[in-house]
């Protein structure tokens, strides 16, 4: 009896070698992307931090060839119009999209049509998008080249991860409470309202925070949709009908133009600033979820 036990023992304890083989694989994997990840972040910053100071960070770039100067103020501030005028518009579509698909649909051809369509959507080059927010936007409801445009441009490009990722999570809440709340006589909107949207939460951060990446990182709609302009905005309100250049579209044009005022350098530091400016905005998402969560359980 012994023995067996000692054999039993020595088998769990002997690795196979395909199990280390694997684990060898997962590893150089792991560190290949961390490696990569760690050393774009440190060449962004070592190569663009030099190139950032208060004139930079603080002022309008100025067209005036005399007097050339180049700052990212209003690049930065057209950035955030984008990701607050998206976020405004597709979260609460992305979100009743999400609810609809899982609590009130019925599975069935149509439904599935609708998923089709959401997962093709999630798959099309942005440009797609910016030719027909261009057509649509710009030229059919007569936007012109605006930061509304851009904004509507880009939630539509956001929808279909807003959607997937909060019904995924809406569907990973325990089928129990909906049992226990529907066995209460309780509506199904106020069990969705009590229940389930403060359950899902944390999904729904994490959709807010792939689409912010995502609205932050286009460029190729924005060119078809928002124009290009390098004036501070004269109002809130007015400056989201006038043009606007994100400080990813500067980017592109740094590149490719290279601005009076500009060193080859300059991208790189326009490319740090928008990693503190999405690090910033995804902090500040998870803050409020985390405040809110905790508000709803108390």
């Amino acid at each position: 009896m012994d023995n067996v036990n000692n054999t039993a023992i020595d088998f769990r304890k002997r690795t196979r070698p395909e199990t280390i083989i694997v684990r060898a694989f997962a590893l150089t994997a792991a560190g290949i992307a961390l490696f990569i990840l760690i050393g774009l972040i440190f060449y962004i910053f070592y190569k663009g931090l030099p190139e950032i100071n208060s004139n930079f960070l603080f002022t309008a770039q100025s067209m005036d060839v005399e007097n050339p100067n180049f700052g990212i103020l209003s690049f930065a501030i057209n950035t955030l119009y984008f990701v607050v005028l998206g976020l405004l518009i597709a979260l609460p579509i992305g979100i009743g999209g999400a609810l609809f698909l899982s609590e009130y649909s019925k599975q069935g051809r149509v439904i599935g049509v609708i998923r089709f369509t959401i997962e093709i959507l999630s798959g099309l080059p942005s440009i797609i998008f910016g030719l027909f927010g261009a057509l649509f936007f710009v030229g059919f409801f007569k936007m012109g080249s605006s930061i509304l445009a851009g904004s509507c441009t880009l939630a539509i490009i956001t929808l279909p991860i807003i959607i997937r990722t909060t019904e995924e999570s809406l569907k990973s809440v325990d089928v129990s409470y909906r049992e226990a709340a529907m066995s209460m006589g309780v509506s199904r909107f106020h069990m969705i309202r009590t229940i389930l949207v403060p359950c899902s939460i944390p999904g729904i951060i994490v959709a807010v925070v792939l689409a912010i990446g995502r609205i932050v990182g286009e460029s190729a709609a924005l060119l078809f949709t928002a124009g290009m302009a390098y004036s501070m905005p004269s109002g809130i309100l007015e400056h989201i009908h006038s043009a606007g250049t994100s400080l990813t579209v500067q980017v592109y044009l740094v590149f490719h133009e290279a601005p009076v005022g500009t060193s080859n350098n300059t991208m790189l530091a326009i490319a740090a600033v928008l990693m503190v400016i999405v690090f910033i905005l995804n902090t500040i998402t998870g803050f409020i979820g985390t405040k809110f969560k905790k508000g709803n359980n108390n």
